[in-house]
C-alpha cells in the first residue's frame, strides 16, 4: 500500500522549511499538489507534485545539515529573503537551510540551522523542557531581590513564567537557564522588575554550548548529534506537547549541566560553580 504524508511534514522532510513553516505557507495558498491548492492536513504520496510559489520541491536525499551559529546582533532569525540582514542569506549556506527557533534582532548568540523538519518540532515544543542558557547584562546593580524575583517567575504576557535558574555573575551580569520561550522573555522579565537588557547573549541549548565566533558556524558532531537526538527523543511531535505541564522542582546541579566554552568567561564560570 502506497504510503501517505501529511502535506507539511513532507515539505519539512524536504528540507524546505518547519512544519510550522508550512502550515503558513499552506494556509496562504502558496502551495500546490498537482496544480490545485490543497486543504491544511491533505496527504500527499511520492507520485504527487508538489509544488511552493510555483517551484517543485522532492523529497530529501541524503544526510541532515545541523549547525550551531553564533548569532549576531543585528541579524534576524527569517527566512523570508525580503528581510533586510535575514539569517539564511548571511549565513549563505550552499543548500536550503532555516533556524530552529529565534534569537532577537539584538540580541546575540547560539541558535541552531538544519534542514530537519522533525528536529525543529521536538526542540521548540514548550512541554519539553530543554534548556536554554544566556548571559544578561542589564542597566543597573543587581540585587539579591532581583535574582529572587526573577527564580521564582514573573508575571508577563498574561501569565506567570516557570520557575528558572538564575544566578549572578558580577554587578550588572546574570546568568539565566529557561525552560520556556515566550516572545523577549527575559527583556520582558526585567523589564517588569524595572531593569533594562543592554545585552543578551545565548550560551547554550540543551547538550550544545557555544563555542564560535560572532558570526561563524560549525557543523554539529556526530557525537553531539546523538546525545541530542538522545535527549530530544521523550518528546512529543504532536500539538498536545504545546499543552501546559505541571511544575517538577529540581535542583540546579551546576556539575551535571553541559559548561559553556567560551573564551573569557572562565573567571565568571569558575565563580558560578563555587557558589554551588
Amino acid at each position: 500500500m502506497e504510503e501517505l504524508k501529511r502535506l507539511n511534514k513532507f515539505i519539512s522532510e524536504t528540507g524546505y522549511c518547519s512544519r510550522r513553516e508550512a502550515d503558513k505557507l499552506i494556509e496562504e495558498g502558496r502551495v500546490t499538489i498537482n496544480g490545485v491548492v490543497p486543504e491544511m492536513g491533505t496527504k500527499v504520496s511520492q507520485d504527487d507534485e508538489v509544488r511552493i510559489n510555483g517551484k517543485l520541491i522532492t523529497e530529501k536525499r541524503g544526510k541532515n545539515i545541523y549547525l550551531a551559529f553564533n548569532k549576531p546582533v543585528g541579524i534576524e532569525c527569517t527566512t523570508n529573503p525580503e528581510v533586510k540582514n535575514n539569517i539564511v542569506d548571511f549565513i549563505n549556506y550552499p543548500t536550503r537551510i532555516f533556524p530552529i527557533g529565534r534569537l532577537d534582532k539584538a540580541s546575540e548568540g547560539l541558535i541552531f540551522m538544519t534542514d530537519d523538519g522533525d528536529i525543529v518540532n521536538k526542540i521548540l515544543r514548550a512541554r519539553n523542557n530543554h534548556e536554554k542558557e544566556y548571559v544578561v547584562t542589564v542597566n543597573k546593580p543587581i540585587t539579591d531581590r532581583f535574582i529572587q524575583r526573577m527564580s521564582n517567575g514573573v508575571p508577563i504576557l498574561d501569565t506567570i513564567t516557570r520557575k528558572c535558574k538564575v544566578e549572578q555573575i558580577s554587578k550588572y551580569i546574570f546568568r539565566i537557564v529557561l525552560t520556556q520561550g515566550l516572545n523577549r522573555q527575559i527583556r520582558r522579565m526585567c523589564e517588569f522588575l524595572s531593569y533594562e537588557v543592554t545585552a543578551l547573549k545565548r550560551i547554550r541549548i540543551i547538550n550544545i554550548s557555544l563555542d564560535v565566533p560572532v558570526g561563524r558556524y560549525r557543523e554539529l558532531t556526530p557525537a553531539e548529534i546523538k546525545e541530542l537526538n538522545k535527549l530530544i527523543e521523550p518528546s512529543s511531535k504532536t500539538e498536545e506537547a504545546s499543552l501546559p505541564k505541571p511544575e517538577v522542582k529540581r535542583p540546579f546541579n551546576s556539575s551535571s549541566r553541559p559548561k559553556p566554552n567560551n573564551s573569557g568567561n572562565n573567571r565568571n564560570r569558575d565563580n558560578f560553580r563555587k557558589r554551588k
